[in-house]
């Protein structure tokens, strides 16, 4: 029989644990990074959005990525937001193959007038002119283009390698 020993620090919680040897686990390999957020079309979204990556990515070993990604985040959340006030917007950020992938999904409707059409993606790509300056800087990707269902509006992502 074991003698019981006063509770550590480390066992405070549970005196039992002091009679149980300690037994070690096999390491779990560190699962990739998976982030999705649903934001509302709000500007202040950005500052969510932006708090949220910036946290998420260094507690995965992406630490140097951080910056150029809370900026894209932000710009993306932005623009989007002000395009489709009020409406939710879908945020997925991923980290695969050696690279950072953000989605954002928004409710902007599609335009029947390919005039009205033209106009909004203009806007839209002018507006995002400094998320478009760090992603090329970074040497990443950048687009725009109509969500495919089951998502309604615009996606818009960018891809930007480690």
């Amino acid at each position: 029989m074991r003698s019981y020993s006063p509770p550590t620090q480390r066992t405070t919680l549970c005196p039992a644990r002091a009679l149980v040897p300690a037994l070690r686990a096999a390491p779990r390999p560190r699962p990739g990074l998976v982030l999705s957020l649903t934001l509302p079309g709000d500007p202040r979204s950005a500052a969510i959005g932006r708090r949220a990556v910036a946290a998420a990515l260094p507690a995965y070993g992406l630490r140097s990525q951080a910056w150029p990604a809370a900026l894209a985040v932000t710009e993306l959340i932005a623009v989007n937001a002000a395009l489709t006030p009020g409406r939710e917007l879908y945020l997925s950020l991923r980290h695969r193959d050696d690279a950072l992938r953000l989605v954002l999904w928004d409710q902007h409707p599609r335009h029947a007038d390919p005039d009205t059409l033209a106009l909004c993606e203009g806007r839209r790509r002018r507006a995002l002119w400094l998320l478009v300056a760090v992603v090329d800087d970074w040497g990443g990707e950048w687009g725009v283009g109509d969500a495919r269902p089951p998502h309604r509006g615009v996606k818009s992502w960018v891809l930007l390698p480690q």
